[in-house]
């Protein structure tokens, strides 16, 4: 018997167009914000009553939350294959991950990047309070057998130093899977670590850290259907627990005295604060949901539809789709592409106002990759991505609307608005 596809948070809800009619809305920009698991509302219901603060509280309620709290610990760590010897850390999302990550590194760091990450990853390394010290951005692969062979150049032979290669596992622009097992081997026989932007997997595909030879992943929470505000840096002790703490403040502190502050071990080192403990019970809702309904039965079915759309969109003429590689080469569910003639800006507000389809345009925080990716003429691109809550339908709709608005272009006017490109009258009432 078939699991059934664990259902989404407002996959019913009615928005106007402005013709004056309302259809169901069909969501394909879930690689910016997954909407909340159904499960996850269900679990938060029953966890509300008993919020109060963790770790510190002698009160029914924080002992209630102190466990609900640290039983999300466990699950995301068994979601991310973590082990007794990793650290689970709660932050706010991939980039607050990966910048506790960059404050970490032992100082003089080498670190090594492709310039096709995401801004969460690219950029960390450079900022203000990083330890890192030479930071080495490595061309876009043409392959991703060029993109191993540029890892093991750019490590070299195997050093003492401390050294760090960053990568994603899944494009958030066109979704294709990196060879993260290939490029965890190259550097740690380089003696070098490697940090796995997992944002984008996730959501898909299960990921392990010991299979895949990953030493720290981090992931946002609002990719993976618990729009609360948390994230997890996971992986090695060592890096972090030598670090001074992400934030100054209490819970981060075992002891303070008018001379000395005595810092925690982790991973309360990194959560200075009263930690944000709906997010980390919504994550952990969210990671048990996707692993009982089975990620891999769910990424068949998101790949039937994924093949469905990028069939559709390639018979449209002029619609080009963004790949670095091959374009077989396995991807999650996110699509990227350019219509000649409209411009992304246009396109996307006319698929909102006149079909009810909400897609992602720009550069979509990867701006030297999506720049590199985007044909001649072009200055931003569309992105399409998929969920659980995508239908049959949703893709169907998708697929005309582009047809009808690459051959005609759009019924309504618009203009820019605030910055936006914009239906001018929008009649559409907010709710």
């Amino acid at each position: 018997m078939r699991t059934p596809v664990p259902g989404v948070v407002g996959a019913d809800v009615l928005v106007p167009l402005v013709n004056g009619e309302r259809v169901t809305y069909a969501n394909f920009d879930y690689a910016a914000s997954a909407p909340c698991l159904e499960a996850v509302r269900d679990v938060l219901d029953g966890a509300l009553p008993y919020y109060a603060s963790v770790h510190r509280g002698a009160g029914f309620h924080s002992q209630v939350s102190t466990d609900a709290y640290e039983r999300a610990r466990a699950t995301v760590a068994g979601f991310v294959g973590a082990g007794a010897e990793d650290a689970v850390v709660f932050v706010r999302g991939t980039t607050d991950a990966l910048n506790l990550l960059a404050r970490s590194v032992p100082a003089g760091c080498e670190v090594v990047v492709f310039a096709g990450e995401h801004h969460a990853a690219l950029l960390p390394w450079r900022h203000h309070g990083s330890g890192a010290g030479r930071v080495v951005r490595l061309p876009l692969p043409e392959s991703p057998a060029a993109a191993v062979a540029a890892a093991r150049e750019a490590l070299g032979a195997r050093s003492e130093g401390p050294r760090l290669l960053v990568v994603t596992a899944a494009s958030n622009v066109t979704g294709e899977l990196w060879p993260v097992e290939e490029l965890a081997a190259v550097a740690h026989a380089a003696g070098a670590r490697i940090a796995v932007d997992a944002a984008q997997f996730v959501p898909h595909l299960p990921f392990d850290l010991a299979a895949t030879g990953a030493d720290y992943v981090a992931f946002s929470g609002h990719k993976l259907y618990a729009p609360f505000g948390a994230g997890v840096l996971a992986g090695r002790v060592d890096w972090l627990r030598a670090a001074a703490p992400y934030l100054a403040g209490g819970g981060a502190t075992a002891n303070v005295t008018e001379d000395d502050v005595r810092w925690n071990d982790l991973p309360a080192r990194h959560e200075a604060g009263s930690p944000n403990v709906l997010g980390a019970v919504a994550l952990a809702a969210a990671c048990a949901a996707l692993t009982e309904a089975g990620q891999d039965a769910l990424h068949e079915r998101e790949q039937r539809l994924l093949g469905r759309l990028r069939a559709g969109l390639a018979g449209i003429p002029g619609v080009r789709d963004l790949s670095l590689w091959d374009a077989d080469h396995p991807r999650v569910g996110i699509v990227s592409f350019v219509v000649d003639g409209l411009p992304a800006d246009l396109l996307a507000a006319a698929l909102s106002a006149e079909y009810g389809i909400g897609v992602r345009d720009g550069l979509f925080c990867a701006h030297l990759l999506t720049r590199r990716l985007l044909p001649s003429g072009h200055t931003q691109a569309v992105r399409a991505s998929l969920g659980l809550g995508t239908t049959v339908e949703h893709v169907d709709r998708l697929v005309d609307a582009v047809a009808e608005l690459a051959g005609r272009g759009p019924k309504w006017g618009y203009e820019l608005v605030d910055g936006r490109i914009s239906p001018v009258p929008d009649p559409r009432p907010r709710p």
